[in-house]
């Protein structure tokens, strides 16, 4: 059976392919377009239907391979962090007998020493843990908000000087959104103050 590293180092090879792939398929879509003008422009109709198709089937292709590449993205980081806890846990049975041979041996210089180790490790395991629970909770690419992937959209787009053709709904819920944000950083930096105060 394959390491947890080796699925891990697989998986990041694999989306980085399909962001490669992602990539061709968007190219191959641009000369499918710019096929769709020469034919435009040489009265040729049906070509020009042809080719159309060609470029909305490499759209579609592109946008897939990039799909899944993040999806694979999220299974990597789920990975990671087993193998970051697998780790954790290793050293924790490590302590553990640290601890029992200095109860043993009545060493409480020792004892004191190991236990310290072993409120730091679990220390950092909450830490760690809180921060994939918020990593995950923010990961899910597909679960995004359509609104919120909207609002970037045109965001993007206004910022190129770029009309995106978005039909936005909710377009003057921008103020209440940044202030969601900026409430999300500042209860972040507080709880970051609070674990550097322990």
């Amino acid at each position: 059976m394959p390491r947890l590293e080796d699925q891990i180092f697989n998986l990041r090879f694999t989306s980085k392919q399909l962001q490669r792939a992602s990539k061709k398929a968007e190219k191959d879509e641009k000369a499918e377009r710019l096929k769709v003008k020469r034919a435009i422009e040489k009265g040729n109709m049906e070509g020009a239907k042809i080719y159309a198709q060609n470029a909305i089937r490499k759209k579609s292709e592109a946008t897939n391979y990039l799909r899944l590449g993040s999806r694979l993205d999220a299974v990597v980081s789920r990975l990671d962090t087993q193998a970051k806890m697998q780790t954790v846990n290793k050293s924790m049975v490590g302590i553990v007998g640290a601890l029992e041979k200095a109860l043993a041996g009545n060493n409480l210089e020792k004892m004191a020493q190991t236990m310290e180790t072993f409120e730091r490790q679990f220390e950092n395991l909450d830490v760690q843990s809180e921060f994939v629970e918020g990593a995950m909770s923010q990961q899910a690419a597909l679960s995004t908000p359509e609104d919120d992937v909207n609002m970037l959209v045109q965001q993007v787009a206004d910022e190129h000087g770029l009309e995106s053709r978005l039909a936005l709904p909710n377009a003057a819920a921008t103020p209440a959104a940044g202030s969601a944000v900026a409430s999300s950083d500042d209860d972040l930096g507080r709880r970051l103050a609070e674990l550097k105060g322990r």
